[in-house]
């Protein structure tokens, strides 16, 4: 699911400050120093509309493989963590923008006993709600006309998967710069496992994370398992 996107300003290609100087991976979770905040967001302003072009750029049966070789990880990394999937609630995203499309896997999952769930926006700037999803539910259009479910009462998942833009070692995501799914993950109790889901191309050396991002439980990319975190 896509937040607000920031447009590409010129220039700004290049790490921000002097943080390509140092060990990529480091940053001080405290630290709340106003410049490097601002060069941080300049940089990701940049950084963010060069990965979704390239991922724009790739024909459908690629990423409609690459959306089938990441939906067998999922049930492989799944597997490994519980006995069964059965009343587990599992939320992914309705794509746009060249995103992966996993609905087809979400709705293998329902088949098999867990409950498929999708996010909605209820109020711009909050955490996102979620509401459950199955092929035939009633949909609606909600904010950035992305389909969402249109009845039914709100639900918590207990796994999230979200689509990346880009991601590094640390299992810090680069999303779309509106801030919903680190503000849903800082606000749920318990905090549901998050999974992030990208491209293996969408690799970069670091997000330069800042004290709001929240990290992943684990990154899966169409080479399977790549990182773990938690």
């Amino acid at each position: 699911m896509s937040g607000d996107e920031d447009t590409r300003p010129g220039g700004y290609a290049s790490p921000p400050c002097l943080a390509h100087e140092i060990d990529p991976t480091y940053f001080d979770p405290k630290a709340v120093d106003p410049q490097q905040a601002a060069d941080v967001a300049r940089w990701r302003k940049a950084e963010r509309p060069r990965l979704l072009e390239e991922r724009a750029a790739l024909p459908v049966a690629t990423r409609e493989a690459a959306a089938k070789s990441i939906a067998a990880a999922l049930d492989r990394f799944l597997d490994e963590r519980y006995d069964s999937i059965d009343g587990l609630t599992i939320s992914a995203w309705w794509p746009i923008k060249a995103e992966l499309d996993l609905r087809f896997w979400l709705a293998g999952l329902v088949a098999r006993g867990a409950r498929g769930a999708l996010p909605l926006v209820i109020e711009r700037g909050q955490p996102l709600s979620f509401r459950a999803w199955a092929p035939g539910v009633k949909m609606e259009r909600g904010f950035w006309n992305i389909p969402v479910p249109a009845e039914g009462d709100f639900i918590r998942p207990d796994i999230t998967l979200s689509p990346v833009v880009g991601w590094d070692a640390g299992c810090f995501r680069l999303g779309y710069g509106g801030g919903y799914f680190d503000r849903t993950l800082a606000a749920a109790r318990p905090r549901p496992l998050a999974i992030g889901i990208g491209l293996q191309a969408a690799r970069i050396p670091t997000i330069y994370p800042q004290p709001h991002d929240i990290p992943m439980a684990a990154i899966i990319t169409e080479e399977g398992l790549q990182q773990v975190c938690t």
